[in-house]
Order: C-alpha cells, then structure tokens, then sequence
C-alpha cells in the first residue's frame, strides 16, 4: 500500500567516501527542470533532468575552489544555468560557483560572510534565487542576503523600534526573543511534522516575503509582515482564544492567508481560526475534557519516541497529557483536502542507575556515579481533515507522501544521503544506493497507491 516510482537512476561511484558526500535536488522554477548536485571530495557531478524527468544534461568537474567546504543551496540564472553555493565556516566564507553546462565552464566568486557581527537563522531556495537569513549579533535586526543572477543584495531588517514580552508578560528585546525562542523555518506547501511546529519562533516563507510569528505568550500571537524589496516590516497582533481557565501551553500556524491558534489546559482545548487580513475569527471551537472532539478524524494518539502510536481513552487524558507539552498545530492542503495535525511534543528526562534501581534508591547503595540520564521523546496528537472551504468531512487519513518517504528510508538502508524536493503534486526523493552505486529518483505522491 505504501509503493513508491522509480524514475530513473544513474551510476556513480562515490567508492568510500559517502561520510564526505551530499546530494541535493532543485527545480528551476522558471523552466521545470530538475536538477541532481552530487558532489564527492573530489567531484561535483550535475545532471539535468526535464520536467518529464529525462536525463537532457549532465557535467561532471572537479572541487576545486570548494575542498572541503559544504553543499549549502543553489540558485538558477536567467539563461537557465545553476549557481552553487559552498560554505565554509572556518573561512567564514560562502564560494559561488555558476556552472555553464553548454560549454562544461564554470566562474567562481568569493563571498565573505560577516560572521563577527552575525549567526546565520537559515538558508533556503525560493524563485530560483537563494537567500541567506542572519541575526545581528549587537542589534535589534536581522539582515537578509539575496543571491540573484551572481549578484548578492543585503537587506537590514529593524526591529529596534517593536515591544516584545515574554510568557510572563516581562518585557524583552527582539534578541532576548529569539534566543529563549530560536526560530524554526517552515518549507511553504509541504506538510510540516509536530516536531517543527512546536516552535515558539517560525518563519514562513513567501515569495519576496517573510512572516515571522511568535508565540512565547499565551495571550497573543505577534506576526511581523516582512517585505524583502521594500524592507518595510508591518506588524500584526491577533488575540488567542481565552477559556475559564489559565492555558498551560499555546501555538499558532499561518497558511495561505488565515491564522490558526490553540489554547490548551487540562479541562479545555481552545481552536479558533483567523482571516489573516482583517483578524476576523472564521471558525472557533471549545472543547471540554468531557467531550468528544467532533473536528477529530483520527483516534487520540501518543507516539514514544519511534513507536507504532496508542489510542489515548478520552479527551481528558489526550488535555492532561497536552497540557505538559510544547503544543502545535501543522496545516497542509493537497489536491483535495486541508489536513490539520493537532497535539504536542516533549521529552522526559529519568535518571537510572547503571543496576537498573531508580535514582530515588530507598537503601541509598549506589554510588553517584553508577547513574545515567535517558531522555525519553513522545507526542500525543490527532488529525482532522477538511474540505478546502474548511468545511469539516468523515474522511480518514492515508499517508502523506512523506509518510511514504520516512518509511521507505527506515526499511531501505541500503539508501543514504537522502534529499527530498516538492514538485507540483509529488516528491522527488533522491539518494545514492549503496549496493547498485547508483543515484536514484523516486516518486511518492499522496494517499494510498
């Protein structure tokens, strides 16, 4: 039920030296072709693909100017060919490299990253240019970097002149925000795990656009409207739902103009959802720990760690539970539904003795040093599925082609360096297989097959 496509394939051998390899996949958005960077410590092989996923191009050259530097991203030019961008930390540098697949020439340029005053925040690709996100070490701000036809454009990003508060309603800065809070990337148009969505800092990212959410107080959700050409930077408040009780734990998730929030205590579960532009509440939602949850199409589940999920018996239990947690919500649409992923994720620390005996040892026998801390991850959740008019269905859940691909990796070890790219209605997995020696591309689309 969970079968996957072979599309192609191509030999290469990376002989031992997989440890010191990457692999990544982009789309050039502006022609649909498919780009595989595969690069050895001492090759870089390219091949291009056509939006059919026939091999049309392929260059493979030599590392020189990137030895021992990493595969951080790409771009893609107006005339169709790819840059590449190869970091290197200890020379605080970033190498771009265009490589003119007509002639099999390349030009290099040399990027000097200010990393005394800066940390990179994240990297990512969006239209075919490539963009680097930096926290001002000394300052209120963030700085953006945007690589565009070999050409890099520093955008300052001030937040100096905005008030921030913490859980406690204390004020902050912007730094202090973001270091209690470090800020998660969210990848538009794919489905977003639990894990990522617990976040208390994401960023959202549109295109020529940025939306920064926090939500480290349980009162309210502070969105920042970021325009990356004109570097204005709106900011956007929208009240969580209150019930009878404090909240214990909050969150909210954007997605395609509309806010979704929750508040969470042992006795209530609070769900609303917001016109993003005008902050009207679209649909609202109180449940009880007496109640069913009707907008529920999955059982009540905990996950440990990577366990097969258990039903949770009611609602009371799934709030109790959710209560101790870092909540989330994960909103994803395909061609046909809204799929919703509601719940939390933590860990539990326990301290064991090297024996087996709890640390709480009533005879006091052990030694301090016979014992070890285990750190123990679990989520509760459940999944609710809705029409695109966010009107409520009885459907129930098949697997994402995510699902398909974390399954497919578990059971194929023979499959390393893994990279994943969302095309227009599936995902192109592609890795390097072991025992064939070759680079293969699959494709996982969502539901059962």
């Amino acid at each position: 039920m969970l079968s996957q496509t072979v599309l192609t394939s191509y030999a290469v051998d990376l002989k031992n030296k997989i440890a010191q390899s990457q692999i990544m996949t982009g789309e050039n958005t502006a022609t649909h072709d498919v780009f595989v960077f595969a690069a050895s410590p001492d090759s870089l092989s390219i091949l291009k693909y056509n939006s059919a996923l026939f091999l049309r191009d392929k260059f493979i050259t030599n590392r020189q100017y990137t030895e021992n530097k990493s595969l951080m991203g790409y771009s893609f030019s107006e005339d169709g060919n790819p840059t590449l961008y190869w970091f290197s930390r200890e020379e605080k540098s970033i190498i771009l490299i265009k490589y003119f697949l007509e002639n099999k020439t390349s030009r290099a340029l040399k990027f000097q990253i200010p990393l005394e005053d800066k940390f990179i925040l994240t990297n990512y690709q969006k239209d075919n240019n490539f963009y680097l996100i930096m926290k001002e070490r000394t300052k209120e701000a963030l700085t953006a970097f945007i690589f565009k036809n070999g050409l890099a454009e520093e955008k300052f990003l001030d937040f100096s002149s905005f008030k921030f508060i913490d859980r406690r309603t204390q004020p902050k800065t912007f730094s202090q925000i973001l270091n209690e809070n470090p800020i998660e990337k969210m990848d538009s148009g794919e489905y977003n795990p639990l894990y990522k969505v617990t976040a208390k800092s994401k960023m959202y990212l549109l295109p020529n656009r940025l939306i920064l959410s926090l939500d480290q107080s349980f009162r309210k959700t502070q969105l920042f409207d970021i325009d990356l050409e004109s570097m204005e930077i709106k900011e956007k408040t929208f009240m969580k739902p209150v019930g009878e009780k404090n909240p214990k734990t909050s969150n909210s998730f954007y997605h395609e103009n509309k806010l979704y929030q929750i508040n969470v205590n042992p006795d209530e579960l609070l769900f609303d959802i917001k016109d993003y532009e005008s902050g009207e509440s679209i649909k609202s939602f109180t449940v009880s720990k007496k109640d069913t949850i009707r907008f529920s199409n999955s059982p009540l589940l905990m996950q440990i760690e990577d366990r097969e999920p258990r039903k949770l018996k009611n609602t009371a239990r799934f709030l109790k539970t959710l209560s101790s947690l870092d909540a989330g919500l994960s909103v994803y649409k395909n061609q046909n539904n809204l799929f919703i992923t509601l719940g939390g994720s933590g860990s539990d620390l326990k301290t064991v003795s090297m024996n087996g005996f709890n640390f709480n040892d009533p005879m006091g026998d052990f030694p301090s040093n016979n014992f070890y801390n285990i750190e123990t991850n679990y989520s509760v959740f459940f999944e609710s599925i809705w029409t695109k008019k966010l009107e409520l269905t009885r459907e129930t859940h098949q697997p994402f082609a995510t699902d398909k691909v974390f399954y497919f990796l578990d059971t194929h070890k023979e499959a390393v360096l893994a990279n994943t790219l969302k095309l227009n209605n599936y995902i192109l997995l592609s890795y390097y297989d072991v025992l064939s020696r070759q680079i293969v591309l699959r494709k996982f689309t969502d539901g059962f097959d």
